[in-house]
């Protein structure tokens, strides 16, 4: 790749109380950024950093059982990312477990001492390792657990809304502010960084991975993207060192742009003296300041540098863009669209299911997911008709059944209602499985009143159903009757375990 030239601004050198030179490190005034990030923060809601027995975390996701799977392209992907449950006292607390193949560190070790090297990182900015696992051949990895989903997955695969142009300044700042601080903890390498390790936690807002700060395993590689994002001099002689992970920033800074993982070439060369409106994501619909823009893609090109010496320090950025930031007073949750977060207190001491694991975390687009893949398996027996009972109106009925499937299936929440609504009113069939389903429309909608009566009455359907449990128990909380969903998913998960040891599943 050609260097990107001089005609774009060079940045200047922060000051001294910006920087930190000649001043105390550890003086609060130097960080004085957006909810600031002191340079070596003690967070007392991360826990300390301990050894797991393999049992733990076999116990914490069920076997590693292919429902917890959280990593992308997890059929195709040697070390996978998994959702677990560790029990503390009468609370669970969720963690995502990386589980590495057995050949990636052959060194106990090595890799023990790596984790340790890591898990003493402590960062609001970061989803902090929290342990690790060194049993026999097992290789595993704990971290705080990031409900919502990556920077890739929201600017590359959204389906609600774009991410707008405020939070994408957020994002560049807070993982700048994360590099700044694994730099000052002196853990400068960042391997392999780009929008799959940017993740979001409960409250919306951008943290930086930890598992990037270990490489996938001791055989030396640290890129495993396509080699157009890869840095200049890890393709010349497979190094990486502090200012490759500039370099990979700068492709951050591109994505956030443009809305699309471009290659810095192809980015460089779109704009090339032109308007920077060219690559900007055309999903913004021009909401964007082009002078915000601009010094965005100079920053990026600057980053992207071919000579490691000629781009910015992490420092340099990170003063370059907090002047940026703006909408400081509104939550990340709110500009990402993102629900407020919400857990139904006291959960159960052993580990949920996928269903009951869905809503004690209320979220309600897994339950949509998980009520959708289930179909109507649990109303075996109560559909049963006669000849004589097949009608034109039981025809009908079942016609408005399948258009109520369909809004279901595509996410159209009042055409499913207005279906199963139709199918419910006639009667002549009692099926809890359009309960349930209405019901979590009904949330999904705002309306907990109403899914709480669908609730209860797909348990008089199925009187012993733990998903109609389940789904009061998110109408309650959704209700504010706190202590009656801890209560009521109790419940659930008491007959959930009940029915699997009597042998259905479902």
């Amino acid at each position: 790749m050609g260097c990107c030239q001089s005609s774009l601004l060079k940045l200047k050198k922060p000051s001294a109380d910006v920087t930190g030179e000649d001043n105390n490190p550890q003086d609060p005034k130097i960080h004085h950024h957006q909810n600031g990030v002191d340079a070596s923060p003690a967070d007392e809601c991360v826990p300390s950093f301990v050894e797991f027995t393999f049992a733990d975390l076999k116990l914490a996701t069920n076997n590693f059982c292919s429902d917890y799977i959280v990593s992308e392209s997890s059929d195709k992907s040697p070390n996978v990312v998994y959702k677990g449950r560790l029990q503390k006292e009468n609370n669970q607390c969720c963690v995502a477990v990386k589980k590495f193949t057995k050949a990636a560190w052959p060194n106990r070790k090595q890799f023990a001492e790596e984790a340790s090297g890591v898990g003493k990182l402590r960062n609001k900015r970061l989803a902090n390792l929290i342990g690790y696992c060194c049993e026999g051949d097992e290789r595993l990895l704990v971290a705080e657990y990031m409900p919502n989903c990556t920077l890739a997955k929201h600017l590359f695969h959204w389906e609600k809304q774009t991410i707008e142009w405020a939070m994408r300044l957020r994002v560049a700042l807070y993982i700048a502010e994360a590099l700044e601080y694994c730099s000052q903890a002196e853990r400068p390498l960042y391997h392999d960084l780009n929008a799959d390790r940017v993740l979001f936690d409960e409250n919306g807002d951008p943290r930086l991975s930890c598992f990037g700060l270990m490489k996938n395993s001791m055989d030396g590689k640290s890129y495993s993207t396509n080699l157009a994002y890869t840095p200049p001099e890890y393709l010349r002689d497979g190094t990486v060192i502090p200012e490759s992970v500039i370099y990979s920033f700068g492709t951050i800074l591109l994505d956030l742009l443009s809305g699309k993982h471009v290659p810095p070439n192809q980015a460089l060369d779109m704009i090339g003296g032109k308007n920077i409106t060219l690559l900007m994501d055309s999903h913004l619909e021009g909401k964007f300041s082009t002078e915000e823009a601009t010094l965005v893609f100079e920053l990026a090109s600057q980053c992207l540098q071919y000579e490691p010496q000629d781009r910015p320090s992490i420092r340099e950025l990170v003063a370059a863009l907090v002047p940026l930031q703006n909408k400081s007073d509104i939550p990340s949750y709110e500009m990402m669209g993102i629900a407020k977060h919400e857990e139904i207190p006291l959960p159960p001491q052993e580990p949920l299911s996928a269903m009951g694991d869905a809503c004690f975390r209320v979220d309600l687009t897994a339950i949509h997911q998980l009520l959708l893949v289930s179909h109507y398996k649990d109303d075996d027996g109560s559909c049963e008709l006669s000849f004589q009972e097949w009608t034109q109106q039981i025809r009908d009925m079942l016609e408005a059944r399948k258009r109520g499937d369909m809004a279901f299936r595509d996410k159209d929440f009042i055409g499913a209602i207005d279906g199963y609504t139709t199918f419910i009113d006639v009667g002549n069939i009692l099926s809890p499985t359009v309960y349930a389903r209405r019901s979590i429309c009904y949330l999904l909608c705002e309306k907990p009143d109403a899914a709480l009566r669908d609730a209860m009455q797909a348990q008089l359907v199925h009187p012993e159903w733990p998903i109609a449990f389940y789904l009061q128990a998110v109408a309650l909380v959704k209700l504010g009757m706190h202590k009656d969903a801890a209560d009521m998913l109790n419940e659930a998960s008491t007959l959930e375990k009940k029915r699997h040891r009597g042998g259905r599943g479902y």
